[in-house]
């Protein structure tokens, strides 16, 4: 009997070893990663991915054994970063699994509901060519002055229209100050209106912060960086002092859902930290259909799938 009983503690204190520090499995309850992961996919999380995460985060800090990078396309596995209880443990948060789409420094393409368009790198500052009706010519010359852009000279003419190159911010001031007085159309098609350029925050990346994304770094401040930030109608402040950007101390990475409906990935809750990171999705190794009875909807040919 005491043999019997020291073989079930060993087997006990392997399955909890392996599960704090190799993987560890999650069940897909619903169907926001349709057409890769379905509602009950049963799915083995590797902890080693991006080296492992000590716990106790609470206690002894964050720190990951043989650190490792998020890659663009990796199902990743992390705690909720925007829980409804901010002072509830990192660890202790309810667990999300979604792609990553949006790797530490990398520039997304987001419309107004915080979609990504278009997989092109995009400069924030860079300039891209527009043209408009060359008979307000006069207009655009007296918007330019008001906001205080120089220098940007006439580039060249498209079929009786005018072009000039402006950068994203440039062309927001001139739409502020015009009130859709001058149509301007985008000669490249990554510059659509109410698309914007979002940097995803490296560690130690100066940020500059925009009209598009001041409210999303404020936020990612507040939550993850340890300051008070706020905002004075466009204008990011950090501990009072109004900025034209933010220095971040973590990495950071975009994730979004498959299913378009489903809204629980970042145009809910914003940047995932890399301490909420907790392992990326290698394989599914139970499948069924939970809609079913008990002894239908197997899904046999999902059953070992690699992701």
């Amino acid at each position: 009997m005491k043999r019997i009983l020291l073989t079930l503690l060993i087997a006990v204190g392997v399955v909890l070893l392996v599960r704090t520090f190799a993987f560890t499995s999650c069940t897909i309850p619903s169907n926001g990663m349709e057409n890769t992961l379905y509602r009950g996919d049963r799915v083995l999380v590797n902890k080693w991915s991006y080296g492992l995460r000590l716990p106790f985060l609470s206690l002894l800090g964050y720190h990951r054994w043989g650190e490792a990078q998020v890659q663009q396309g990796d199902i990743v596995l992390f705690n909720n970063p925007a829980p409804r209880k901010k002072d509830t443990p990192i660890e202790s948060r309810e667990v999300y699994i979604s792609r990553c789409v949006g790797t530490p420094g990398d520039t997304l393409m987001l419309n107004s509901e915080r979609v990504v368009t278009n997989d092109n790198i995009v400069n924030p500052d860079g300039k891209f060519l527009y043209s408009y009706p060359g008979e307000q010519e006069d207009l655009l010359l007296e918007a330019l002055s008001s906001v205080g852009i120089t220098d940007n000279l006439l580039f060249g003419y498209d079929n009786g229209n005018y072009v000039r190159s402006f950068s994203h911010y440039e062309l927001y001031l001139l739409k502020q100050e015009l009130q859709r007085e001058i149509t301007f159309k985008p000669l490249q098609t990554n510059t659509a209106d109410e698309v914007h350029p979002f940097i995803v925050p490296a560690k130690g990346m100066l940020v500059k912060a925009y009209p598009w994304n001041a409210k999303l770094l404020c936020n990612t401040i507040n939550m993850h960086e340890g300051r008070h930030a706020t905002l004075r109608g466009n204008t990011l402040v950090v501990d009072g002092t109004p900025v034209k950007g933010f220095r971040f101390t973590k990495n950071y990475c975009w994730v979004a859902a498959s299913n378009s409906i489903n809204v629980t990935d970042s145009r809910l809750f914003g940047f995932v930290p890399e301490d909420h990171l907790i392992g990326r999705a290698a394989l599914i190794w139970f499948s069924r259909n939970p809609e079913q009875s008990w002894n239908e909807g197997y899904r046999w040919e999902r059953i070992f799938q690699k992701l």
